[in-house]
């Protein structure tokens, strides 16, 4: 029975099912189902759901760089960017694809990778930092406050426009004229700060984006004159 499927089945279908029903709705079973197999046929291949979520992520990521071009390279002139450029390039993409996943930023969080792929685009983006003169230190943890602060805003944008496939509906807790409401007369400030919180998500995205390039650049330069 197990012949009948293999782990890039399971993958796939897992995926497909995953826009359907969410993370929480995602079992074992319903991907047997699905796969007209018997639940225990999917333990040929994966050990438990955590093991299915490390390679569900890991195939996100693979398609990820397969669609679009590695962290860092040139653009349609042939140009390579800057590295400031290279980060707000590499992050709205990252953002872009997880958004095509219901919970998607909830699958990639947390999840280990099952093969190296992730790591030819990752010596690209830290030799592009190097190469201009950062350390190697300094890269890392450029691109690790990057990537978590868009995977972070991911799983918050998700929960507030939970449907891929439907971006414009919001979940009615999320309902800025209801919080205004609920908080204006006691805390105005907090009240007003929902429609930038929760109003324009993808331009508060590119908005902390620019922030965190900001800093990145600002730390750097303190380095060079310390």
């Amino acid at each position: 029975m197990a012949s009948r499927i293999d782990r890039k089945l399971v993958v796939e279908t897992a995926l497909r099912l995953l826009n359907e029903s969410g993370l929480d709705g995602l079992t074992l079973r319903r991907i047997a189902k699905e796969l007209d197999v018997q639940a225990p046929a999917l333990y040929w291949h994966f050990k438990n759901k955590q093991e299915l979520l490390d390679e569900m992520a890991t195939e996100i990521f693979r398609r990820l760089f397969r669609s679009t071009l590695p962290a860092g390279g040139p653009g349609a002139d042939g140009r390579w960017p800057s590295w400031q450029e290279m980060v707000l390039r590499t992050c709205t993409t990252l953002r872009r694809e997880l958004l095509a996943y219901r919970d998607g930023g909830k699958v990639v969080a947390g999840t280990r990778m099952t093969d190296d792929s992730f790591a030819a685009p990752l010596e690209l983006f830290l030799s592009h930092f190097t190469a201009v003169g950062f350390t190697l230190t300094e890269a890392a943890r450029a691109w690790w406050t990057a990537y978590n602060y868009t995977v972070g805003l991911v799983i918050e944008e998700q929960s507030v426009h939970p449907e891929p496939e439907r971006p414009e509906v919001r979940d009615p807790s999320y309902d800025l004229d209801d919080r205004e409401r609920r908080l204006g007369a006691t805390y105005p400030l907090a009240a007003r700060a929902g429609r930038t919180l929760f109003g324009d998500i993808e331009e508060a995205f590119e908005a902390g984006l620019r922030i965190i390039v900001a800093g990145i650049e600002a730390n750097h330069l303190k380095g060079e004159g310390s």
